[in-house]
């Protein structure tokens, strides 16, 4: 049976996916996640996942692309007219959503292929939040923030260039080693290296393979890796619109995610999110509100805490990495406030084995 590069595309995104479901639900691999854990109990392991993935996807990446010669300055992280202020914004939105929502686009997923249904919710006001901020009714308004010339203007004063890649993984592991304080420890994150690997293949698949289509320049196929608000728009899009049927690597790489998470909830059954019920606060509204935040937010900012903090962190993108500091630092604080309040939920300890 011969296939269309753009269906090979798809499939291998599908696997990625499928591989990445897997190893979150297993693992419970998890921004948000590792946030709470350090407010909560003083925990590092799961952050520590976190960076190991940022430093393996930044190392990954740049295996592939000295082997191939990606351009990786071609990709939406390095906009011309870049705006660094909505990125600020765009990305307070996202972390402030995320803990609210109890996690972000990715860990919706999770959630909701584990029997969590206020995860849909979340879900469904992502995709049509960052619908409405691309092609509705807010595309004005954000536009107009995004294109606005006087902050673009202050914007280009720092050159769009590649971070160095020596001083960006020191800093990640100056950080790395403050979290796991023994460097054994190191040795057990093998969570975040398989998904630091997913990226670069991630890369390769649609720069490298994909590359080799005429259609390079449409959806079926362009230079991206894993990331999930404008993916989960176009599944709405797609969902919405019988006329649309067309996957692309985003689309398929969310259906995939799915199916592992899924498959793998159904061996590893000890996971459970019905512990939340005894937080009392208004669940549905803070994942209608939470998942509103992201969709918008997450447009804004180019990006969530994966197609920013792993995805866009692998090209060395200045504009990610002031993402990523925009989405912790809100999302901390917001941690920080929810748990004065008592509405932090915490389900599950994940502490170091030693």
């Amino acid at each position: 049976m011969n296939y269309e590069i753009f269906e090979i595309v798809n499939i291998v995104a599908m696997t990625i996916g499928i591989t990445f479901g897997a190893i979150a639900q297993k693992t419970q691999f998890c921004f948000n996640g590792a946030i709470k854990d350090y407010i909560l109990l003083g925990s590092t392991r799961r952050a520590s996942s976190v960076i190991i993935a940022m430093i393996s996807a930044i190392l990954f990446t740049y295996t592939v692309n000295i082997i191939y010669d990606l351009d990786l300055t071609e990709t939406v992280w390095f906009n011309e007219n870049i705006n660094y202020f909505t990125i600020v914004i765009g990305g307070c939105l996202f972390g402030i959503g995320m803990m609210l929502a109890d996690g972000c686009s990715s860990r919706n997923i999770i959630k909701l292929s584990q029997g969590d249904a206020r995860s849909f919710i979340t879900l469904l006001f992502i995709a049509m939040f960052a619908y409405l901020s691309t092609d509705g009714i807010l595309q004005s308004m954000i536009h107009s923030l995004t294109s606005n010339s006087i902050l673009i203007d202050i914007s280009q004063k720092i050159e769009k260039i590649q971070l160095n890649i020596f001083v960006i993984l020191f800093l990640l592991c100056i950080i790395l080693y403050k979290l796991v304080t023994r460097i054994d420890r190191v040795f057990v994150l093998k969570d975040g290296v398989i998904v630091g690997l997913l990226i670069a293949i991630g890369w390769y698949i649609t720069g490298v393979y994909g590359a080799q289509t005429l259609e390079l320049d449409t959806r079926y196929v362009y230079l991206t890796s894993i990331t999930f608000v404008g993916p989960l728009s176009h599944t709405l899009e797609i969902v919405t619109n019988y006329n649309n049927t067309n996957l692309d690597f985003g689309i398929s790489v969310i259906i995939g995610m799915f199916i592992g998470a899924f498959t793998m909830s159904r061996f590893n059954t000890k996971y459970s999110f019905g512990c939340t019920s005894n937080i009392k606060t208004n669940k549905i509204l803070n994942n209608i509100i939470g998942g509103s935040l992201m969709g918008i937010g997450g447009t804004m900012s180019i990006g969530c805490t994966v197609g920013q903090g792993l995805t866009g962190l692998s090209t060395l993108a200045f504009a990610s990495v002031v993402a990523i500091l925009s989405i912790f630092i809100s999302a901390y604080l917001m941690g920080k406030y929810l748990h004065s309040k008592q509405e932090l939920p915490m389900c599950f300890v994940f502490e170091w084995d030693k």
